[in-house]
This record gives C-alpha cells, structure tokens and sequence, in this order.
C-alpha cells in the first residue's frame, strides 16, 4: 500500500522570494526560503542595521464571545489578569499530562475577542485541543489560510516602519499592537521579536502582504534592509536563547524542564494543572545555553557527556555570527546545569570542550 505525502504549502509571498534567489527548502509544511544571499550576511544585518522574514507559516487562531478570556485561562497555566486591550502574552498550552502542546502568544483586542499565534507545526494540534474544551460562549476559529505575517527586525525596524508605513509606529510599546496606519483596520502592527533586538510583526491578509513586502524590499534600501531566511532567523533566535518547539520544549516536557517555568503564574484551574504540580518534584534535567571551546560548531542533537559519560543531548546547535564561535542550547541532567560547568559534546566521533554558559549568549535589545 503506498501513501500520498502531503503536500507543501506556500506562503502568499512564495513567488517573491523566489524571484529574489531565495534558497527554498521545505520547513514545517511550507516551502520557505532559509537564505538569499548567506545566513552569516543575513543574521549581521540584522544585528546592526534591518531585516524582514516571512514568517506567514505561523497560525492564528481567534476566540471570540463573552467566554472568551474564561476559556483562555481555562486553558493556558498564564496569569491573564492583566492582559489589557491592544496588549500580548507569550505563553504555552498544556495537555492533561502537563506537557507542552506549543508556546503561543496571546492578542487581545478586545474583552471578547483574543487572537493566538501559534507554530506552524502545530496549528491543527492546538486547534484541535481548544476545540475539544470550547463553550457556546467562546468560539475557537482558525483563520491562518487567510493571514500572514511579515517580522521586521533590527535597531533601524522603527525607522524603516515609522518611514514607510506608520508614523505612530516608534510610540507602540513592547508586546503592544494595534491596527496598521492607513490600512483601515486591515492590517495590525505588534512590537516584540524572535531575534533579540527591536522589530515588528505586520499582519495582513494575501492582498495586503505583497504589496507591503514590496515596499519594504525597495524602499528599505535606503535604510540598509534585507531580506533574510529561516537559517538567519535561526541563529538570532539561538543567540538571543530563545527556544524552537520541537527542540527546546514538546510534548515530553514542562514548562519547568524547558525553561518556561516563568510562564506558570495562575491561580486558577486550567488543563494539566494538577499533573504539572505534581511532576515540579521530579524534574531531573535542565535547559542550559553553552559555548564550543574548540573550532567544531555544534549541532542539534549532539550528545553530551561528563567524564565520557552521557548527561543530555543538545537540543539546538549552531555557528554563532556574532560570537564566532559554536553555541548550543542543551538539555542535561540538572547536577551539571550550573554555569561554568565543563562538559563534552561528542561531534562526528569526537568529544570536544564545551562549557555551560548564562543565556542569553548576546544582549537582549528590544524596546
């Protein structure tokens, strides 16, 4: 019996970054481009000047109705209290055995009306589970066909939007959004960032996206502004010791063992709350950042040894631009997480100095 494999999908900006060169590769279901020109030209413009990635794979999915913050809170370990109109909350979504089912960020435009960013890979799974505890007063809706989004990122993002796009841009604050000038309520703009510096998101629907990608490939010229890939996009993040679902945190893990434990904040009843209290005790590995010391660059899924004995697995590895040297983020056994702390990670046959090291491994310059 053979099987049909699925389809990639495209986003609405596919033939642009093809006309561009983009090298496309497939990624969590959609043929997206992971460079232009090199991951190391690209990850460097966005550290001192300005990029933009399509970052339309990610899902949005709205919950709307009078239930709606009710629901969110029934299903997320997030304290929402505070969460005020025009604002965002990172946060994760939990089974019923308090594992990660994705980390999230929360819009709310209104009291009763949320929207839900989610990982590509994971949009039906998450559709799915809010569906399963959905109330008449709280509808769940994927709309990511309908939606995309382009992230701006780099010291001069806010003068590249504020010049281009919306003048009101350069007062939004961090984890704040609001509709886009001029769009008449068409398109949104939030502040926040994958990369560890300044930027925004543009959400628009396909026959906004292009035109604003345009613009900003033409016009943000003047300004220094790339276009860059997913490989960019990776080692930023990597630097900025961000995590990547599917390797720092899935569904074998908590927030506490993928170091999102911040995160659990509510006092109220939510899904997975009593089995993630219960696992708090038993956690016995932790999330650490750590640095080659040695020319081999690091790897996901290198393993990691004390003494020649096996103690973790590196979840995230990678060649740092900005550092110029290897980097990784790595799960091991909590005895050996402690900064400073001299292991080995084993590349291609051979075991090579690494050392534990704080995250983020480059500044965190956002607003």
């Amino acid at each position: 019996m053979t099987t049909t494999a699925t389809p990639l999908k495209r986003t609405p900006l596919y033939d642009r970054h093809v006309a561009l060169g983009g090298k496309i590769v497939p990624f969590a279901g959609f043929e997206l481009p992971i460079q232009y020109t090199s991951i190391m030209e690209e990850h460097l413009a966005v550290r001192n000047g300005v990029g933009i990635f399509d970052v339309s794979h990610l899902g949005e999915i709205a919950v709307k109705g009078a239930g709606a913050l009710a629901f969110l809170e029934a299903v997320v370990p997030t304290d929402l209290t505070k969460l005020v109109d025009g604002k965002m909350q990172y946060t994760v979504v939990l089974n019923e055995q308090g594992f990660i089912l994705d980390d999230i960020i929360i819009y709310r435009d209104s009291f009763d009306s949320f929207y839900l960013i989610v990982n590509a890979s994971n949009i039906a799974k998450v559709e799915k589970h809010l569906q399963k505890y959905a109330r008449p007063d709280a509808v769940v809706a994927d709309f990511s066909d309908h939606c995309g989004c382009i992230a701006v990122q780099g010291p001069k993002a806010v003068d590249v939007v504020d010049a281009l796009f919306d003048k009101q841009a350069k007062n939004l604050g961090y984890y704040a959004f609001k509709p886009l000038e001029g769009s008449d309520n068409r398109a949104w703009i939030s502040r926040s960032g994958y990369t560890g510096e300044d930027g925004f998101e543009i959400f628009a629907g396909p026959e906004l996206l292009g035109p604003i990608w345009d613009r900003l490939v033409t016009e943000g010229k003047k300004f220094g502004l790339v276009p860059c890939g997913l490989g960019a996009r990776n080692t930023l993040r990597l630097e900025a010791g961000n995590g990547l679902y599917g390797h720092e945190y899935d569904e074998t893990r908590t927030p506490y063992d993928g170091r999102l434990g911040w995160l659990v904040t509510s006092t109220k009843e939510y899904v997975g709350k009593q089995a993630l209290a219960a696992k708090k005790a038993g956690i016995k590995e932790r999330v650490v950042g750590f640095k080659v010391n040695d020319k081999a660059p690091a790897r996901d899924g290198y393993m990691i040894l004390k003494d020649g004995k096996p103690v973790g697995k590196a979840a995230s590895g990678t060649y740092s631009p900005s550092l110029k040297v290897g980097i990784g983020i790595a799960h091991v056994a909590a005895e050996h997480a402690v900064v400073g702390t001299k292991l080995e990670m084993e590349a291609h046959g051979r075991r090579v100095p690494i050392e534990v090291v704080k995250l983020p491994f480059t500044p965190i310059r956002h607003l």
